[in-house]
């Protein structure tokens, strides 16, 4: 908020009251926790993601991910032998266009649950709209923690299955000197207060912290602190997402920061945006995730020759995509065990307890709405793949309120239980 212009927080301000005094005045009569439109054959389900803007050089894969799922499921018969049926919408990278979409999946199309969002600021946009009307949504991407809705479920990792560990790995193999470069939005601004509680419990240091807005290109100011902050080299932990990342690779290899004596950790980049950005400026640097293409399982196998059959045997898997990819089958259980699509209330009990024989390994949803998940740490290889140099023994069960930030260290959530829910005190 510091970072955002008068006008700019005017603006947002307008849209936000807007959206609320909307929902507030649909919300009498359309909450429910039973969806309608999904009789005969066939049942409906909304994908929300950037297909345009900054953020489609990541989100237009998950989308992908969804539907290849959707369409395995639909030939082996389909969820109580009804076809699923997508209805695509395009958020554009635009946080009260999510928003929009959202309603409009749930008001007009009927749909039965929500596949969406990327980056935080979607996934708050949205939160209200699934809140107010008592609906679902599913979240594919590691994200801040800090949240845990009724409303929502997520695949993707929380901090102490992603980020954390990656902390601790560099503190143990790279420095104990970190400068923290980030979007400026919600994910990379909570991720960042979480590693520098992190590092003073553990004995890093924070030398330097800087933030660009989304799909920003001018990294050059961000490449000469750096150099100031650590003359002699030191961990760049870095949370850009989108297309900002093509610039700061480029630049951090024409100044001469490189991966020997600058790593950089990131959360946001998977093999995708390796290829996009191209794997020349990222080989020798590192990333934290739950999946790489390179795991070695059966289950991995699987998956990427059907993606790579699906969309071109050029193409690349990631941790998003394969997160969105199982939480499709993750619903369908769900929905199966529940025996309606229909009724939210019983697919949201039926949902927690879920197991699945991800690409990323066993996975099983917890009554915090997140799932367990093995953290791996990859380095980039001249291939433009990751070699995984670091994981966890088995899967990590996930903590949505982080215990190294004060105010939220202790707590729990629980929503099998009416007296504990969103927080509680553990």
């Amino acid at each position: 908020m510091t970072k955002l212009g008068r006008r700019k927080f005017l603006l947002y301000s307008s849209a936000a009251l807007g959206s609320s005094l909307l929902l507030k005045s649909c919300s009498s009569t359309e909450t429910t926790s039973t969806t309608a439109g999904n009789s005969g054959d066939r049942i409906k389900v909304g994908i929300l993601h950037s297909l345009s803007g900054t953020m489609a050089i990541s989100e237009t894969t998950v989308k992908e991910a969804e539907l290849l799922a959707i369409k395995e499921i639909n030939q082996a018969g389909g969820v109580l032998g009804k076809q699923i049926e997508p209805i695509i919408e395009d958020g554009a990278s635009d946080w009260p266009t999510f928003a929009e979409k959202a309603q409009k999946l749930i008001d007009q199309d009927k749909v039965t649950t929500v596949f969406g969002c990327w980056t935080s600021a979607s996934r708050k946009a949205v939160k209200d709209v699934f809140e107010a009307k008592d609906h679902m949504l599913w979240y594919p991407v590691q994200y801040e923690g800090q949240e845990c809705s009724k409303n929502i479920f997520y695949t993707g990792a929380a901090p102490n299955q992603q980020i954390e560990p990656a902390v601790d790995w560099l503190l143990q193999n790279k420095g104990k000197k970190f400068f923290l470069v980030g979007s400026d939005y919600v994910f990379p601004r909570t991720a960042n207060t979480i590693i520098k509680e992190q590092l003073k419990v553990k004995g890093g240091e924070t030398v330097g912290e800087d933030y660009l807005p989304l799909g920003n290109a001018e990294v050059t100011p961000i490449i000469t602190k750096i150099k100031q902050a650590l003359p002699d080299g030191g961990v760049i932990f870095n949370s850009l997402n989108g297309d900002s990342n093509v610039a700061f690779f480029k630049q951090m290899q024409g100044a001469g920061l490189t991966a020997d004596k600058y790593p950089v950790m990131s959360v946001s980049i998977g093999e995708e945006e390796v290829r996009q950005i191209g794997k020349e400026f990222l080989v020798g640097h590192y990333a934290s995730w739950n999946y790489f293409m390179t795991v070695d399982s059966p289950a991995n196998k699987k998956f990427v020759e059907a993606f790579k059959a699906e969309y071109g045997q050029d193409r690349v898997t990631n941790d998003p995509m394969e997160a969105a990819y199982i939480m499709v089958y993750l619903w369908k259980q769900a929905v199966e065990q529940a025996g309606t699509a229909d009724d939210l209330n019983k697919v949201r009990a039926a949902a927690i307890g879920q197991t699945f024989d991800a690409p990323e390994g066993q996975v099983k949803m917890y009554p915090n709405h997140h799932i367990s998940k093995t953290v791996r740490i990859g380095q980039v290889r001249n291939d433009g793949l990751f070699d995984i140099v670091w994981s966890t023994d088995a899967p990590v069960d996930p903590v949505p309120w982080n215990q190294y930030v004060p105010t939220t260290k202790g707590y729990g959530c629980d929503w099998t239980d009416p007296n504990k829910g969103e927080k509680y005190k553990i």
